[in-house]
């Protein structure tokens, strides 16, 4: 069955975190469409310098949790940063946790979901530096490469994309997922 996927971005997101889930979704016969405040297109962070810039299928304005099956956060330092202080990208992000639809976030990524206010009592991992502040928001943080949870896939950093890959896709097949319940 075709599924169609937003991955949520804005200028500065870590490259393969958004390229590799990219290219792993449309490999299953499905949609992932680049949403994002901006229009036109975006500019990746390549680890150590700025990369390529990637066409923006919607803006915030003109998309709705409604026509996705799933959400992926990309990480990068600046992206999530910009991403946590949007509210039209907080409320897209909280209507997917709303209507019960796999997420999911990588490296820096989580950062926005905090924001959002959608991790307290959750199991999550991230990229090292923002576990505190996870865990500060009510999180079980843990140290692993990919941790599930009702439906939310975290991982750390681009080393763990090949699990966070299989398991995101494994999630978005098993479709809508209960409300988790603490």
């Amino acid at each position: 069955m075709s599924k169609k996927i937003a991955i949520l971005a804005t200028h500065g997101f870590e490259e393969s975190e958004l390229k590799s889930p990219k290219e792993h979704l449309e490999q299953q016969g499905w949609t992932a469409h680049i949403v994002s405040p901006e229009s036109g297109s975006i500019k990746a962070w390549a680890e150590k310098d700025w990369g390529q810039e990637y066409p923006v299928d919607k803006t915030l304005d003109e998309a709705s949790a409604s026509d996705y099956d799933a959400l992926v956060l990309p990480g990068g330092v600046i992206n999530p940063d910009q991403l946590r202080t949007n509210e039209s990208a907080l409320s897209f992000v909280r209507d997917f946790f709303e209507q019960h639809k796999p997420v999911a976030a990588i490296c820096h990524g989580p950062q926005i979901l905090i924001n959002a206010g959608v991790v307290e009592g959750r199991n999550m991992t991230s990229v090292k530096s923002i576990s505190q502040d996870l865990k500060n928001a009510g999180v079980q943080w843990e140290d692993s490469e990919v941790v599930t949870d009702h439906g939310l896939v975290t991982s750390r950093t681009p080393e763990d994309l090949p699990a966070f890959n299989k398991k995101m896709v494994e999630e978005i097949n098993e479709g809508k997922h209960e409300e988790q319940t603490v």
